[in-house]
């Protein structure tokens, strides 16, 4: 998914210098989401009043005629300065590498030295936006890159995250108005649509008013930032369907009155603001270190940045004109959240923060029985989850429990099916997103819907919860962030609490979504006496959880070797049972997303159905077999690819002697601490997923941006920007 950054000052001197660094350390810290091209605008030289300093106002490079009606309407215009006297405006700087950001930074110090752009120039006022693309509508390419531009004098300069729908046919309109287009994306209509509009009003009219009158027009889900020739030192946003934040720098509460703009007209005149600095962002990552007071946008959320103070409208409401209220929030993230912290990659960090992320999955909301003190389970909760207190005795209640989400949160439920059905006694479905919606699958108002996403911005889970509101299912929201779309649109909801996850290849978000669901079965069966027993066992083992993924993460050195042994292999098939199919597509998932070699997770009960045709001497195989209701079973399995003679690797218990009799000497053993069977998919996939790891990283793959993959998915069509 593509990363978009913007910065603004108002009253705050900073040099080009300073800006540049703002926009390119933004960008650097969205490079996690995949990126094959990168870009920035930022003003060449500060607007300067015409009235006996310089020409007058122009159009398209061109001086006007005084007498004109275009230049009378300029002079009431938002662009002029002093609206008794013209304003010449700068035209915005544009520089675009492909490839990395490096690259870009390279390039830019390059591009301002050779045309004489000083870095000590000095902005009292500034907007600078920045882009990181990810190509899926047009090969990355320089001409690809944003920002896209309006003309050759960048009147209108915008970035985009997400798709427009209908930009073939706004394409051809305004190819049959005269427009040249020169890249492939969709984004470029943007900025020509806003110079189309912009030149048939025959009012004066704010920037927030032109964007929302080109939002009109524009079908699909994105983020926009947009910066004009027409406008300078203005910067507006806007977003629908896509994640899209602001950040505001020292904006005290006292403050914020005198910041916020109440109604579009007061743009046209208003006394300037005090020292003012806005960050706007498509994630929390590249704002956090500058400021931690936000404000999560909501769809067709208009920001207006200017003069020191900002307004936001919604596009959506009946009275467009006037503000609307957002709450500003505090993130509770820290810089050193986002950094590697001594780790080569984030996906090694988050790996290994796993036994943190699942202790503080459970802080404040499971009480674990100590030395001196035992839990009364007669006068105590011990599952407390207060964004699901009030709807437990509904979901108790429901026609059955779905699960709904797409790729790693699918399988997280998948490895929780079996217990919330033994604890809750209600039918448990799962729903891979995307094919709910292709199937238009029924759901009712008894249903109890819980959709799981680590981003909370997926697009195919987004417009299921969409599909499930209107038929009037109680929707449960799981999610990793905090303000993000399924966060705000569900009804109730438990957010992980596992911490910033920055790799694409999702790891702690996968095991703190097992704990999470399981907690919810937990509380969901604390009314049931016949249950107690099994409920105790696995809290009680919730406690030990933390300790035996450090177990785990001791395999390290182990892992590796073993990634040595297979990083020339082509394919790698991977065989579980019970809630450790789940595992095994997890892994397989893990293997192929960031390693980019072929693995796929088998259904061990299907053996015989077609995978035995695979088995030879030379197939790498990977088994799950811990001791679980499963153990039995996952014998004869090993039996039968032994009778084929096949290259074992086997997922077993710490000091398991039968399944070591079992295999033969060339088999390798990964033994893991045992665990109550629905806990036991947690622990058993830390070591594949450091396998995953330093396959990728023998193999020569970027881990942290695996080939064509994002970290949040919320493109839906073949196109993109």
């Amino acid at each position: 998914m593509c990363g978009i950054f913007g910065y603004y000052n108002f009253k705050i001197s900073r040099n080009r210098k300073d800006i540049l660094d703002f926009l390119f350390t933004g960008l650097k810290r969205l490079e996690y989401r995949g990126y094959d091209s990168a870009g920035i605008a930022i003003d060449g030289s500060p607007p300067v009043a015409a009235a006996g300093h310089g020409p007058g106002p122009q159009e398209n490079g061109h001086a006007l005629d005084p007498a004109s009606p275009r230049s009378k309407r300029r002079k009431t215009d938002p662009v002029t300065l002093d609206t008794d006297t013209a304003s010449i405006t700068c035209k915005p700087l544009i520089i675009k590498a492909n490839g990395k950001i490096s690259a870009l930074v390279e390039l830019a110090y390059s591009e301002l030295s050779e045309t004489e752009q000083s870095l000590e120039t000095v902005f009292d006022s500034h907007a600078g936006i920045a882009h990181t693309r990810w190509a899926t509508h047009g090969p990355p390419s320089t001409r690809n890159a944003h920002p896209h531009v309006s003309d050759a004098s960048h009147e209108f300069v915008v970035v985009c995250n997400g798709i427009l729908t209908n930009f073939k046919a706004l394409k051809d309109f305004l190819t049959k108005q005269g427009e040249v287009f020169t890249s492939d994306t969709d984004t470029e209509v943007i900025p020509k649509l806003c110079k189309y509009v912009y030149h048939q009003l025959t009012m004066p009219v704010s920037f927030t008013e032109l964007v929302m009158e080109v939002m009109k027009q524009l079908e699909g889900a994105y983020a926009l930032l947009f910066k004009s020739s027409r406008f300078p030192g203005e910067l507006v946003a806007c977003k629908r369907g896509s994640p899209l934040l602001l950040g505001i720098r020292d904006a005290p509460d006292e403050a914020l009155g005198s910041r916020r703009l109440g109604h579009i007209s007061d743009s046209l005149h208003r006394p300037a603001g005090d020292a003012f600095e806005a960050f706007l962002a498509s994630d929390a990552s590249a704002v956090v270190e500058h400021t931690k007071r936000v404000i999560v946008l909501e769809d067709d959320d208009v920001v207006h940045l200017c003069a020191g103070r900002y307004g936001i409208f919604n596009a959506g409401h009946q009275d467009r004109g006037s503000a609307v209220p957002r709450e500003l929030q505090t993130l509770e993230m820290e810089v050193s959240n986002i950094m590697k912290g001594g780790y080569e990659h984030y996906m090694q960090k988050e790996i290994h923060e796993q036994p943190e992320s699942v202790l503080q999955t459970m802080r404040g909301r499971v009480r674990f029985q100590t030395a001196d003190k035992a839990v009364d389970p007669y006068t105590e909760r011990r599952i407390v989850l207060g964004g699901l207190s009030e709807h437990l005795s509904t979901i108790r209640r429901g026609r059955r429990i779905m699960f709904v989400g797409c790729g790693t949160s699918y399988h997280a439920a998948m490895a929780c099916r079996q217990a919330v059905e033994e604890l809750t006694e209600v039918p448990v479905t799962l729903e891979v997103a995307s094919d709910l919606m292709d199937r238009h699958g029924p759901i009712f108002r008894d249903d109890m819907c819980v959709f799981m996403s680590q981003s909370g911005e997926t697009a195919d889970t987004l417009q299921a919860l969409s599909y499930a509101k209107k038929q009037g299912a109680l929707c449960i929201g799981v999610t990793n962030t905090v303000g993000s779309e399924i966060a705000r649109s569900t009804h109730c909801g438990v957010h992980l609490n596992a911490g910033c996850e920055i790799g694409v290849a999702s790891t702690k978000a996968y095991t703190s979504t097992i704990i999470v669901i399981l907690m919810m079965a937990l509380a969901l069966s604390e009314d049931s006496i016949r249950k107690r027993p099994l409920r105790d066992r696995i809290i009680n083992q919730l406690s030990q959880l933390p300790d035996k993924i450090r177990t785990v993460l001791k395999l390290d050195n182990d892992m590796e070797k073993l990634a040595l042994q297979l990083k020339d292999e082509s394919s790698l098939l991977i065989f579980g049972r019970g809630v450790n199919y789940a595992t095994a597509l997890e892994a397989a998932l893990k293997v192929k997303e960031v390693s980019v070699m072929h693995s796929e997770g088998i259904l061990a009960g299907e053996i015989k159905h077609g995978p035995l045709a695979l088995v030879d001497e030379n197939m790498p195989i990977l088994v799950i077999a811990t001791k679980d209701r499963m153990y039995s079973k996952m014998h004869s399995v090993i039996q039968q690819l032994r009778a084929r003679n096949a290259r074992l690797i086997v997922v077993c218990n710490q000091g398991d002697a039968d399944i070591a009799a079992l295999v033969s000497p060339r088999c390798t053993l990964i033994e893991v601490p045992p665990a109550e069977d629905c806990l036991q998919p947690i622990v058993n996939i830390v070591p594949l997923q450091l396998l995953s790891y330093h396959l990728t990283v023998l193999r020569g793959f970027n881990v942290d941006q695996p080939r064509n993959l994002a970290k949040s998915v919320t493109v839906t069509e073949q196109h993109g920007p």
